[in-house]
């Protein structure tokens, strides 16, 4: 089983109105394979390695989103420093059956994130390849509170002397309209990143940005068939 450094973006979901319109969508694009995860969940997989979930969700108030988890020994221990920090929990780390420990928790710009402390389950089986998680980029107002923030909370992951940091931060405004809210983008790995578009609108996805060059790669922004944002990345 991986062990993730604390602050290791170690496992994402997306929450969806419609789980099984979700795996035609993942499973056509990315050649994902779903099996029954916890509860109502599916679990993608890649080449028989867990690499995503997708799970209902309860309300419809919630957002259509992707969320990543990052990796830590002590979900409980993590909370305190986050608010500590200056974020806030919103919801409290608890029990997946033996699968781990998962909450949720907002950086002080109202970012969201999640937590997972590893029971059975530790997180991805296979990433920083293609169709699999390979990024995280966190888009923010004020890069100078959260680079506090997550430097505080995450200073081994980010600046240790092993370090090989899995997500980074920009300003909103650099790719989306600056009332955009605070948030972080999940990146999966493709081999061509403008090739990959004509798929995402075929199979009822649009694009949010086109593709442009970053630092880690070109990327572009699009949306599933129920409305979540990712990213599309070409290393």
């Amino acid at each position: 089983m991986a062990v993730f450094t604390e602050g290791v973006p170690c496992w994402v979901d997306a929450q969806l109105p419609d789980v099984e319109a979700g795996k035609r969508f993942y499973g056509e694009l990315f050649g994902w394979t779903f099996a029954q995860g916890y509860g109502p969940a599916g679990w993608a997989h890649l080449d028989g390695e867990p690499v995503a979930a997708l799970t209902p969700k309860r309300d419809g108030r919630m957002p259509t989103v992707w969320t990543v988890y990052f990796a830590t020994p002590d979900a409980f221990a993590l909370s305190r420093r986050i608010t500590d920090a200056g974020g806030q929990i919103i919801t409290a780390p608890a029990p997946v059956d033996s699968l781990g420990t998962a909450g949720l928790a907002a950086d002080p710009e109202g970012a969201v994130f999640g937590l997972w402390q590893a029971g059975t389950h530790s997180g991805f089986g296979t990433r920083h390849e293609r169709r699999s998680f390979c990024w995280a980029e966190l888009y923010a107002r004020d890069t100078a509170t959260v680079d506090r923030f997550y430097g505080t909370l995450f200073r081994d992951a980010l600046f240790g002397a092993d370090a090989s940091a899995d997500f980074g931060r920009a300003r909103i405004s650099d790719v989306f309209p600056a009332e955009m809210p605070p948030h972080f983008l999940v990146h999966f790995g493709v081999e061509d990143c403008d090739a990959v578009l004509a798929t995402v609108n075929r199979l009822g996805g649009r694009v949010q940005a086109p593709p442009f060059d970053t630092s880690y790669g070109r990327v572009a922004v699009v949306t599933d068939n129920q409305g979540a944002s990712f990213a599309v990345l070409q290393r």
